[in-house]
């Protein structure tokens, strides 16, 4: 059965760094883009960032520069290194991942990111 998981959040002060990671299993099939999403209480869900099957990433404006998206199409695995990590940050983040044939779209249950101011 096909299943996301992320794993790394937890506690860290301002200014701290964490790397979440999203690992996608169980005969999934092809991926294309995956993506990094955040829900703080409150609030509603909020894209953060993609990478495609190629590479390419975009970032919502308020982590360019501090947070990097990665991927390793070989393990069907995405990761995100937060650096410089703000208050604001603080949510449950989230992987959605993209299959092909047919289309589908997979999400994890999150994993918790506190920061300390």
């Amino acid at each position: 059965q096909a299943q996301v998981v992320e794993s790394g959040g937890g506690l860290v002060q301002a200014g701290g760094s964490l790397r979440l990671s999203c690992e996608a299993s169980g005969n999934i099939g092809t991926i294309s883009v995956m993506a990094w999403y955040r829900q703080a209480p409150g609030n509603q869900r909020e894209w953060v960032a993609t990478i495609t099957s190629s590479g390419n990433t975009v970032y919502v404006h308020s982590v360019k520069d501090r947070f990097t998206i990665s991927r390793n199409n070989a393990r069907d695995m995405m990761y995100l290194q937060m650096d410089s990590l703000k208050p604001e940050d603080a949510a449950v983040y989230y992987c959605a991942v993209d299959v092909t044939l047919p289309y589908a779209t997979y999400w994890g249950q999150g994993t918790q990111v506190t920061v300390s101011s």
